[in-house]
């Protein structure tokens, strides 16, 4: 079963935070998963739950820093196969249209 998880990691620090934040998701390429950044987080679909954490741990040990603050939401669904885009698909159905706006990121 494919398990999906909202991600994010951050140095608590002041200024800018995309270069630790990189080391974070590059961390992610090590292990057997998919993942998508958008400006909130990350959005990662692992097979099982083990992989998934051990993901979501290196990620947090690549961020430099006194202080990191790290956030995981982890949805388990075991009785189907369901990944992020299918749940996105479902949403858009109701809506019967994409789930976002027609603003060009102004």
């Amino acid at each position: 079963m494919t398990v999906v998880a909202l991600l994010s990691v951050a140095p608590v620090i002041e200024g800018s935070m995309s270069g630790e934040v990189a080391k974070a998701v590059a961390a992610l390429d090590e292990f057997d998963i998919t993942y998508e950044t958008n400006p909130m987080g990350t959005v990662i679909e692992a097979d099982d739950i083990d992989t998934l954490l051990a993901a979501v741990a290196a990620a947090h040990k690549a961020v430099d820093g006194d202080r990191v603050s790290t956030y995981l939401k982890v949805d388990d669904k075991r009785t189907a196969e369901t990944t992020a885009a299918d749940k996105v698909a479902a949403v858009e159905e109701h809506l019967g249209r994409e789930a976002r706006s027609g603003r060009d990121g102004e």
